[in-house]
């Protein structure tokens, strides 16, 4: 349970926020229009926004590993006259 908390309030950027913002925004305007879809839609955005997961989850994150195997080929050249 603590570290889902921590998982929560942690790493908090730019695009986190404007799914928080988005969700809420659509949220309100679900909610006074009485349009279920547009609420759906909202509960997608806050449930990105709070878990921290992109359209995706995690599968489509790109690894941010610096450490990775570079693989360099050598290539060779054949003159033509």
């Amino acid at each position: 349970m603590n570290s889902l908390k921590i998982a929560l309030f942690t790493n908090w950027h730019l695009m986190r926020w404007v799914r928080l913002a988005l969700g809420l925004f659509i949220g309100i305007q679900a909610i006074q229009s009485r349009d279920t879809f547009s609420g759906l839609i909202a509960g997608f955005f806050l449930f990105q926004a709070v878990f921290n997961t992109g359209c995706c989850g995690t599968s489509c994150a790109t690894p941010t590993n610096s450490d990775s195997k570079k693989i360099t080929e050598e290539t060779t050249f054949e003159e033509i006259k």
